[in-house]
């Protein structure tokens, strides 16, 4: 079972670091570095009706249930006081030596309900843990479910398992406690056991500390920069810095991929340090460190559902459809990656739908499916298979306390605390979750009504006040056609990945339709584009298949899905698929195997160090060479290949687009000199037959070309510009039938309907460069390029506009 498996390992437990809510009734906390947008506090915002409320509904009822002194027992025993309460099982049971880490999950998950709440017995219940505890602390300050000595073992190297996690758990809870509430009697006992903290690391070496971080220890880091924006008082800073992982943040600081084969959930915490240690101190190096691992992690490392982790471990980069198992996904991981999104968020508001498509897709396929609407207490998934055949299994009252169990208590009381954020008079509506908003320093009151994603639309009313506010709305990057109306009439362009802004000043009863189409889709696994899951836009379906435990991926033709009976739903022939969220009692399929013409498809991330061969990301082999002068540089995520102008180049394999009746072509390019006639890329088999794009043709604009007839008979899209220089930009073509499209920065630059010269006319091309013309007369790029991919399919303008906007 899992938890005896786990038990024996040194890095053992996954974890998840406590929510820091800026705003709140202790006292105001330092100023953060390079922050640009703040969240509500939780009082601000309160669910409506829907999925979420009843999750949160039955944390509270969980919460209201549990008894505060079989959560003591060990604390009280530790410190050698009495107890005649029962003790807890699983990871808290007496002899487990991650004991007492579950009640520090339920101190913020009580700080966080009562925040949005205001029962009183929330309030009552939190303020007697934390008076326990103060009871159970040494007069040095140390305070924990287990004897001091596990702390010898770990810095001893000794086995044990993860001390300094459970410590974290602790110490997040009274943060969270004294920040929702305003208990200076749980700032005291935080700071007492801070100085312990500080005391036990600083008589240790750098060498000591650092071999002792090879051990779990949860994001107590986070928590001691935390503090230290608090109080402000320097001695936090420097033991949040003890916690400073070199083997884990030196890769992620140089922009190094090096995640493969370190546990998941352990890694997470220390770039939620990171990203905390940039606000508290503005060095940049954390700032990028953060940043860096969101990137791999999103964009190599996460399932459809926006999960990771197989058997708690990071794979290596891009595999996905070779990682389907009964342990993939652990539920702590993604809670942590939500984290650690809202704080990219604050940082970086400019990536800012990017950034909340993510947590969208996380939030509503993983997390909100993670627990049992059929349990009254919530009990939580620790694991969510993705293996065919797998089924989703839950935590109980008492008898298991796993982290997951943990932050899924935390996850069901703070559902609201990402639907709006704020900057000045700027309001960020992130999330289409039914909630009513009150901005006291606006003196404004927002209500938003919705079903989605059942119905793809929102409405959002002012309902009290009135004001100038900047109001912007997330157009999802996976939607097309999508409109706002205020009072009835079309606002703006909903452009797919952006944020639309409606700056206006607003009275009581302005009302803001939001209409949201989605379509259905299929999400290829980069490792194996005959891998599939089927999503209907944001909402990954599961096919539901009862008692029948699957020995391989079921088959699936595209052609036979069939719109269901009920929103969201489809047949395949006699398989229903339904949202995965609400896929619970039964075995099912997120991903498939797709029949059919199976696409040709290659991606070239160009991340290698050295070596003149590039690897096509998608597994399906298709290596490319480097030629020439070319070298690697910066990308605009990892590394790039730079093209010298002079004769560098990177050369595809022959028949790269052979017999394809339509493809797409995208590439993140950095031109720095556009010489007339270069190539960003050029597939063909000499001056004869090609297709190509061109940064700057002889008329001084952007241009794609296809012929079967040499330069006379070329058909093109002309771009009204040259494509930019000196800075990184989107490129992307697609072409089907007659219609070719070219895409820069994710929005479309000009389309042509007339291409009568399909790109299944080419023969089978030998000549496929990055870099190179046909024409030997024409220059070479000059230009760093990166993420270049190959689609042998047109990708839908939404599609084109996510890869821009998640940065693929």
């Amino acid at each position: 079972m899992r938890f005896n498996r786990r038990t024996v390992l040194i890095a053992g437990a996954a974890g998840a670091a406590g929510a820091l809510l800026p705003t709140g009734p202790a006292r105001a906390a330092r100023p953060d570095f390079g922050v640009s947008a703040y969240p509500f506090p939780l009082t601000a915002v309160r669910l409506g009706s829907g999925p979420f409320a009843d999750n949160t509904g039955r944390t509270h009822a969980y919460l209201r249930f549990l008894d505060a002194d079989r959560l003591l027992h060990m604390f009280r025993i530790t410190a050698g006081r009495s107890s005649s309460a029962t003790p807890c099982g699983g990871w808290e049971s007496p002899s487990t030596e991650l004991r007492g880490h579950s009640l520090g999950h339920v101190l913020t998950a009580l700080a966080q309900a009562y925040a949005s709440t205001g029962d009183t017995a929330h309030q009552a219940k939190g303020d007697y843990l934390v008076a326990q505890l103060a009871l159970c602390q040494r007069p040095n300050g140390y305070l924990s479910a287990y004897p001091e000595s596990f702390i010898d073992r770990v810095e001893t190297g000794q086995q044990v398992w993860a001390p300094y996690y459970t410590l974290h758990k602790i110490v997040q809870g009274l943060l969270d406690w004294h920040r929702l509430t305003g208990s200076a009697q749980a700032l005291a006992v935080l700071q007492r056991k801070a100085a312990w903290i500080q005391a036990r690391n600083s008589r240790l070496t750098h060498a000591q500390r650092q071999q002792m971080l090879r051990v779990e220890f949860g994001g107590i880091g986070e928590t001691l920069f935390n503090l230290y924006q608090l109080t402000e008082e320097p001695v936090h800073l420097f033991t949040a810095q003890y916690f400073d992982h070199a083997q884990v943040l030196d890769p992620l600081a140089a922009g190094v991929d090096a995640l493969a084969g370190f546990h998941a959930n352990t890694q997470i915490p220390k770039a939620l340090a990171a990203i905390r240690g940039y606000h508290a101190t503005g060095d940049t190096r954390y700032r990028d460190i953060a940043v860096n691992f969101w990137n791999f992690v999103v964009r190599r490392h996460s399932y459809a559902i926006g999960g990771n982790s197989n058997g708690e471990y990071f794979q290596a980069p891009n595999r996905i459809a070779a990682e389907l198992s009964d342990t993939t996904c652990e539920c702590c991981n993604t809670y942590n990656m939500l984290k650690l999104t809202r704080q990219l968020f604050f940082t970086d508001p400019s990536r800012a739908a990017e950034f909340m498509d993510f947590y969208e897709k996380a939030l509503y396929n993983h997390l909100l499916g993670a627990q049992n609407p059929n349990s009254a207490h919530g009990h939580h998934c620790y694991y969510v298979p993705l293996r065919a055949g797998g089924i989703k299994t839950y935590s109980n009252d008492y008898n298991d306390f796993t982290c997951c169990h943990g932050t899924g208590m935390e996850t069901g009381t703070k559902f609201a605390d990402s639907i709006y954020f704020h900057v000045d008079r700027t309001l960020y509506v992130n999330m289409y979750i039914a909630s009513t908003l009150t901005w006291s320093s606006r003196g404004i009151t927002i209500r938003q009504d919705t079903t989605y994603p059942e119905s793809p639309s929102t409405r959002l009313t002012v309902t009290a006040g009135s004001g100038a506010i900047d109001m912007r709305i997330r157009i999802p990057s996976w939607t097309t056609g999508a409109q706002v109306r205020v009072n009835g009439a079309v606002t703006g362009t909903a452009t797919p990945g952006t944020y639309l802004s409606i700056d206006r000043t607003w009275t009581t009863g302005d009302v803001v339709d939001v209409s949201l189409p989605m379509t259905l889709a299929l999400e290829a696994a980069p490792d194996d584009p005959t891998v599939r899951a089927v999503k209907h836009g944001p909402i990954v379906l599961a096919g539901q298949f009862g008692s029948e435990n699957l020995g391989s991926l079921p088959v699936l033709d595209p052609a036979v899905l069939r719109p269901g009976t009920a929103a969201l739903e489809y047949t395949a022939g006699p398989v229903l698929l339904r949202p995965f969220y609400k896929t619970h009692g039964q075995r099912y399929s997120v991903y498939w195997s797709v029949t059919g013409s199976t696409p040709k498809e290659a991606r070239y991330p160009f991340d290698e160090t050295s070596g003149t061969t590039t690897a096509d990301a998608t597994g399906n082999g298709w290596t490319g060479t480097l030629a020439g002068g070319v070298t690697r540089t910066a990308g605009r995520s990892g590394n790039a290949v730079l093209l010298n102008g002079a004769n560098g180049h990177v050369s595809l394999p022959g028949g790269i687009l052979a017999g394809v009746t339509a493809f797409t072509v995208a590439t993140w390019v950095r031109i720095d000199t556009a010489a007339t006639w270069s190539r960003v890329f050029d597939f063909g088999t000499g001056t004869g037959a090609y297709l190509f794009l061109t940064p700057r043709s002889g008329a001084g604009t952007a241009r794609y070309a296809i012929t079967t007839g040499g330069s006379g008979a070329e058909q093109h899209i002309d771009a009204p510009v040259a494509l930019p220089t000196g800075a990184w930009a989107h490129i992307a073509v697609t072409h089907t039938g007659n219609l070719g499209v070219l895409y820069v920065n994710g929005a479309e630059a000009a389309r042509n309907t007339a291409l009568t010269v399909r790109p299944s006319a080419l023969p089978s091309t030998t000549r496929n460069w990055i870099g190179r013309s046909q024409y030997a007369t024409d220059p070479y790029l000059t230009a760093a390029v990166d993420g270049f991919r190959i689609h042998s399919r047109a990708l839908s303008a939404a599609e084109v506009a996510q890869l821009f906007s998640t940065g693929q």
